[in-house]
């Protein structure tokens, strides 16, 4: 069974140390919310999970082999949906939702492709290109990407930024499905995601 786990990470930027002595645990079907107010290093902290920036101090490790053994297959491991949408303007929903799968080395099936528009709601907007999507519309496109390639490990910043209650609802019904198959997901949210139970691991606190 797949097991994400940190011991003693520091984060620093620039001159400030942002958090250290912080320890996590993820284990196959379980969601971990990370909570805090802004720059208590939410952001910071899913960045060095997702083996973009290392830790100051510490070990990050899957199934017990540190990450930074070979962060890029970590990386292959994982989908990081941060603040930024990274849409292509350019290309429509559904070219942008293959291009980024293509960049995980996958080329999702129509089958895979259509399911992924349809949870989220953007079936209807498939042929549209992105610089005629609304924020709310980009962030959904953003969030398919999850389900056209596969990945055991979900990172997702602030993922309800900008969603109405019914996308935010979707979102909700596609992370359950996620953990009950056994996948694993670190969320930093503001918002309650309405899951149940989860580990919640506040940043901001004295240590």
């Amino acid at each position: 069974m797949n097991d994400f786990a940190g011991s003693g990470i520091a984060c620093r930027r620039g001159e400030r140390l942002v958090f250290a002595n912080l320890d996590f645990h993820i284990a196959a079907g379980r969601l971990l919310t990370l909570v805090g107010p802004n720059g208590s290093g939410k952001s910071s902290l899913l960045r060095l999970m997702a083996a973009l920036a290392e830790p100051e101090a510490g070990v990050i490790t899957w199934s017990a082999t540190p990450i930074a053994d070979d962060p890029d297959a970590h990386r292959a491991r994982l989908h990081y949906v941060g603040h930024l949408d990274a849409v292509k303007p350019i290309l429509t929903v559904a070219e942008n939702l293959r291009f980024h799968a293509a960049l995980r080395g996958t080329a999702p099936d129509d089958g895979r492709l259509a399911a992924a528009l349809d949870a989220f709601g953007l079936a209807p907007l498939a042929d549209l290109p992105g610089r005629f999507l609304s924020q709310g519309q980009r962030r959904r496109t953003a969030l398919a990407r999850l389900l056209v390639s596969p990945a055991p490990l979900w990172l997702l910043d602030e993922p309800t930024l900008g969603l109405d209650a019914d996308a935010q609802t979707r979102l909700a019904e596609i992370l359950k499905r996620h953990l009950a198959a056994g996948g694993l997901a670190a969320v930093a949210t503001h918002s309650p995601l309405g899951l149940g139970e989860s580990t919640a691991l506040e940043l901001g606190r004295p240590r």
